[in-house]
């Protein structure tokens, strides 16, 4: 009579309860690993903050490009040694090192991921001989000032922030909501040709601002709290060879990590003239509605570099507008719009440009 584990009426008779143990273990070790490797995988993806499809493309490369890597590699030393002496094995891996990159480029043209790579390389290289980015440097201020009731005051940077061989520089919007801001930054820098918004980030799955994304072709980073605050997701924007980054409408506070990461390279728009009504929860009408209680005749816009505290961080640019007699929050709102859509995208030109 067969054996088995599952029949209860010869329960007596039954394969001992070591195998069906170890049945059991080997069932579920083999479930746990696989689990175990597709974590692996999520978070690698998560990482370099790419789609499911981008992904294996990326994986697909390094395995083709390592392939062929070594296929050359074995060709050259075949040509220059006639037999596997203790040379041939030395220089084996320096000469597999070398070709390593290029191959892995080589074939990134064909999958579509050489924008990856180059980025992933160029990391590489920064690493190994101690080369960062460059940062933008801030200098002395000029005042500009505009037509009619609206005063501007600019400090302007004389930069250098990012290295003009970087060209072109990609710029990376935060953003939470419905998106004008990013929407308007986009539209002026489409055909500028030097800066490109290359990375839509949102913290709110279904806002505005990815639909403008999708419609724009940009490739969008959808983030948690939790690892935001951890990482600041700063190697998924050095993947996407990210050089500065612009907060439009952003509603999480920055951490040190991304601000460490990138150093007078991160801008916000706040509306309202800082230093009043600033920090924390003090956004969109909530602060109109502030303005307006203080019996303020004035209100505008700050652009600002971030730090570690909420709007805290240096003025770059302030432009102001009258707050007229009877002006409700939703009336004051459209002017600072106004002055948000006319400002913020000069103002990061300038910045990135001189």
């Amino acid at each position: 009579m067969s054996q088995n584990c599952n029949d209860r009426e010869n329960s007596e008779k039954l394969c001992p309860k070591v195998d069906c143990n170890l049945k059991k273990r080997y069932t579920f070790g083999f479930g746990a690993e696989k689990q175990l490797k597709m974590k692996q995988f999520n978070k690698l993806q998560q990482k370099w903050g790419v789609g499911a499809v981008q992904f294996w493309l990326i994986m697909l490369t390094f395995a083709l490009g390592g392939s062929l890597s070594g296929y050359l590699n074995k060709q050259l030393l075949n040509l220059v040694f006639l037999e596997k002496n203790v040379a041939y094995w030395v220089f084996y891996p320096i000469v597999l090192t070398i070709l390593w990159p290029f191959s892995v480029i080589f074939v990134s043209l064909v999958t579509g991921q050489f924008r990856f790579f180059k980025g992933y390389l160029s990391r590489m290289l920064a690493r190994l001989f101690g080369k960062g980015v460059a940062k933008a440097e801030t200098a002395a201020g000029v005042r500009v000032t505009g037509a009619g009731n609206e005063n501007t005051h600019y400090n302007n940077v004389a930069h250098n922030s990012v290295s003009r061989a970087a060209m072109p520089i990609h710029v990376a919007i935060f953003a939470s909501g419905a998106g004008s801001n990013a929407k308007k930054i986009i539209e002026y820098f489409e055909n500028q040709g030097v800066i490109k918004v290359s990375l839509i980030v949102c913290n709110v799955p279904g806002a505005g601002v990815l639909a403008i994304a999708a419609e724009k072709g940009i490739p969008t980073l959808i983030i948690n709290k939790t690892e935001f605050s951890a990482t600041g997701y700063v190697d998924s924007l050095k993947n996407a060879d990210i050089h500065f980054v612009v907060l439009a409408g952003f509603l999480w506070k920055v951490p040190e990590v991304l601000v460490n990461a990138y150093p007078k390279a991160i801008i916000n728009i706040h509306p309202a003239l800082l230093p009043k009504y600033g920090g924390k929860g003090m956004y969109g009408n909530r602060v109109h509605e502030a303005v307006i209680e203080a019996g303020e005749t004035e209100s505008g816009i700050t652009i600002h570099w971030v730090d570690a505290h909420y709007d805290e961080g240096d003025i770059i640019f302030q432009a102001e507008c009258f707050v007229e007699p009877g002006e409700t929050p939703e009336t004051l709102a459209n002017k600072i719009h106004a002055l948000e859509h006319a400002h913020f995208a000069p103002t990061i030109e300038k910045l990135l440009l001189g």
